[in-house]
């Protein structure tokens, strides 16, 4: 029995193997052998990404930064049992999420959650700026930077408002660009599942921001999603006294 499940591991490990990209097939072979410089260079090359999906979650960057740290532990320690049927990118994004919901209920649990501060958009009608949109940094003015970073902060405040998992789905897909089929991956969830969190944390997300964009949108060059009645109505009026010349 033991030496059946061995082999049906092994045979695992190696379609995994085979799955993977030559590069990546290549880095995941010399962390299992424990190498220092591999190691240090996964850590340079996702770490910065880890820790804004962990923030996002947790709103704190303390718990962000202290988090971060013990997901590369466990990608460390857990390096052997990776068997290369999702990307690795997949794999340490699944850590990620699942060691900051960890935290996160934890901290539900011992302490009452505080509100930090800023960063992404939702809304996919093309009313409202999308997350990416506003998170790109251009060659601004430096009253286009100070816009564009009242906007940022004003969503992101927003959007820490946005009830999870629909929260997690929306910062996977317009923050960090992953793929439905990665996003499904990641939260080991149906892609069917992703679409409808999506949605749901989109909409949700663009009517928080709805009186935003209604207040401000003129001085910040937004569009509001729908006209108001007295300005359908005055075009209305107006319309039907051109015809009636």
């Amino acid at each position: 029995m033991a030496e059946g499940q061995a082999g049906a591991n092994a045979m695992a490990a190696i379609a995994g193997a085979v799955s993977m990209q030559p590069e990546e097939a290549a880095l995941v072979a010399e962390l299992r052998t424990g190498s220092e410089e591999a190691f240090a260079w996964l850590v340079a090359q996702y770490q910065q990404p880890v820790y804004s999906l962990v923030y996002r979650i947790l709103n704190d960057p303390s718990d962000a930064a202290d988090t971060t740290q013990e997901v590369f532990l466990k990608v460390f320690r857990g390096i052997q049992r990776f068997n290369g049927q999702s990307s690795l990118k997949t794999w340490i994004y699944r850590i990620s999420v699942h060691e900051a919901s960890n935290h996160r209920r934890w901290w539900s649990r011992h302490k009452r959650q505080e509100a930090s501060m800023e960063s992404p958009i939702g809304g996919d009608e093309g009313s409202l700026l999308t997350l990416e949109d506003t998170l790109v940094d251009g060659a601004y003015t430096p009253f286009d930077a100070c816009m564009h970073e009242e906007i940022r902060a004003r969503v992101e405040a927003e959007l820490r408002q946005v009830q999870e998992p629909y929260r997690t789905a929306v910062v996977l897909r317009d923050i960090e660009g992953l793929a439905y089929e990665e996003i499904a991956e990641v939260l080991e969830i149906s892609l069917g599942t992703v679409k409808s969190r999506l949605m749901r944390g989109r909409e949700a997300l663009r009517k928080r921001l709805a009186p935003f964009v209604e207040k401000a949108g003129a001085e910040l060059g937004l569009e509001t999603s729908r006209e108001d009645g007295a300005g359908r109505a005055s075009r209305s009026r107006k319309k039907e006294a051109e015809t009636k010349r």
